[in-house]
């Protein structure tokens, strides 16, 4: 039984505009940690870099207390260059592995400091280089603090694009890499910030609601799992 259910494969310009419009239609809208950084201090790259940093492996409101707590003490690069190693910790202990965090995050001021002249760079690279720097991390600087074009991909964008049949990979890496090669450049600015707030709301890892989601028609996912 199908469920009334025909499976289609949708294209990206669909899929993307169906998730906006399921986004700005579900009760809880809210920006994510990143765009709220983003929008709230005019997009200061090292504020956004260091709540990149703390937006590891937690969730969205664990970094958001944490990042107000830690540049309400430590107001710029700067001082926080200069900052107690278990204050910091103290500051930022909602968002989880604390004492790793803590530690990278004023390396990184130094860094900075030492090598930028306390600016953050806007090249991928140079970002990379940087302690606790990876690639999702990275282009979220690029996207959120510089309004440079990249792809960002947390648990979301992976989940999310993989069970949509946009990309069928394994690993974040690799999604970023295809998403690149498939997808038009003027969808990749907004694509991490729509795609973060599908999955925290609806394309959820567990239990999924399917019930309120307008693609199953396109959904591989959907077709595997709920269709009988």
């Amino acid at each position: 039984m199908t469920l009334g259910v025909e499976y289609l494969k949708c294209n990206f310009q669909i899929i993307f505009k169906q998730i906006k419009k399921m986004n700005r239609n579900i009760q809880n809208n809210n920006s994510t940690a990143l765009k709220n950084e983003s929008q709230k201090n005019e997009r200061d790259p090292f504020r956004i870099l260091i709540t990149t940093i703390l937006s590891q492996r937690t969730r969205d409101e664990n970094t958001r207390q944490a990042s107000q707590n830690l540049f309400s003490k430590y107001l710029d690069v700067n001082s926080l260059s200069k900052a107690n190693t278990k204050e910091v910790e103290s500051l930022i202990h909602q968002s989880g592995f604390y004492r790793a965090k803590a530690r990278s995050i004023i390396s990184v001021s130094k860094i900075l400091v030492d090598c930028y002249n306390g600016e953050v760079p806007r090249d991928f690279n140079e970002l990379m280089s940087l302690p606790s720097v990876g690639r999702k991390t990275a282009n979220c600087v690029l996207v959120y603090a510089f309004h440079v074009p990249a792809i960002p991909v947390d648990i979301h964008v992976h989940r999310i694009s993989n069970r949509l049949g946009v990309v069928n990979t394994n690993n974040p890496e690799d999604t970023e890499l295809k998403l690149r090669e498939c997808i038009e450049r003027r969808f990749w600015i907004k694509l991490n910030e729509e795609f973060v707030k599908f999955g925290q709301r609806i394309c959820k890892p567990v239990k999924p609601r399917c019930v309120i989601c307008d693609l199953k028609k396109c959904c591989v996912w959907y077709k595997d799992k709920r269709i009988k």
